[in-house]
């Protein structure tokens, strides 16, 4: 018998490039009883999107999962594809543990078919959650631009406002690998979060943290201790800190608790060419300028602060539960 929870559970569809944190943000979604993930869609990024699509398989049999998998975009909207990201999630993507490969297939429908087909099957109930590139979301918009009033909410983790960018001065990995396609995604008229590099860089999973997951839920936590080792080395190395930043996983403890960030509301553009492309130009609510690009278009809610202890007790609390 369905529990409360279970029954009143938030619909997600988790896009992604796994990736070792979006490997985190997966498995913090499947173990939480008030999010019912109902598929994940695959894109290129932190690796090729055959090896996202496998490692999404792997996820979801170790969640205790039955959400499908269906694979997506493998390349960039209008522009040539950048390398993929093995120097800081592996090989693999899974920070070269080279778990078994799991026995389940992928869906025949592409992301974005699955998108479409879930959000009119349940109008209004389905979060987006966009863990990389956004291509398959803006595959779905353009085959079908009606969904777009019939999504709950899109939340991304990619952009910087404020802050530096971690590809270049100004422009975040997720963006800058499909900016063509983060441009459809922020100016179409659907509610988005964008959870970027202004919090995920306030917020560092250390390994105390995950040793305690591991000794209290050792299926998984040994999973995600032994993944995340490639990823901290990499963060040790670059910018000499203890852990690793908490990207994506930062996406799942909005949908589950908002209240533990602070938004400001803005139009956003993305550049999409030259030295800036990539860089998410961010016009807060109430101000104009000459230029009109950010004029009449739908506002985004931008993180720009969080509770980083408490988020991070959220993420503990919830991957120390055994299912």
């Amino acid at each position: 018998m369905l529990t409360e929870d279970e029954r009143m559970a938030r619909k997600l569809i988790i896009d992604t490039d796994p990736g070792v944190d979006d490997a985190m943000a997966i498995l913090f979604a499947m173990q939480s009883p008030q999010l019912d993930v109902i598929g994940l869609t695959t894109t290129f990024g932190n690796v090729c999107v055959e090896r996202a699509t496998e490692n999404a398989l792997i996820l979801a049999e170790l969640g205790n999962s039955t959400a499908p998998v269906a694979q997506g975009v493998s390349v960039p909207l209008q522009m040539p594809p950048k390398p993929h990201a093995e120097a800081v999630h592996g090989d693999d993507g899974l920070g070269n543990i080279h778990w078994p490969a799991s026995q389940r297939k992928p869906l025949s429908l592409s992301a974005a078919e699955f998108i479409i087909e879930q959000v009119r099957t349940n109008p209004g109930q389905v979060t987006l959650i966009a863990l990389g590139p956004l291509g398959n979301l803006a595959q779905a918009l353009t085959l079908d631009p009606q969904i777009a009033d019939l999504v709950d909410e899109v939340i991304l983790m990619g952009g910087a406002a404020q802050t530096f960018g971690n590809m270049s001065p100004v422009a975040e990995a997720n963006i800058f690998n499909d900016p063509h396609a983060a441009d459809q995604v922020f100016t179409a008229p659907w509610k988005v979060t964008m959870i970027g590099l202004d919090v995920t860089h306030q917020v560092l999973l250390t390994n105390t943290r995950l040793m305690r997951i591991q000794q209290n839920n050792p299926k998984i936590g040994d999973f995600l201790y032994r993944s995340a080792q490639f990823y901290i080395d990499f963060y040790r190395n670059l910018h000499g800190v203890d852990g690793c930043y908490f990207h994506d996983a930062s996406t799942i403890a909005y949908a589950l608790d908002p209240s533990l960030f602070k938004v400001e509301p803005a139009a956003i553009r993305v550049a999409c060419e030259g030295i800036a492309s990539g860089q998410t130009i961010v016009c807060p609510k109430g101000m104009s300028f000459p230029e009109p690009h950010w004029d009449n278009l739908p506002l985004v809610d931008v993180c720009m602060q969080v509770d980083s202890e408490r988020m991070l007790d959220l993420f503990e609390q919830t991957l120390s539960q055994t299912q």
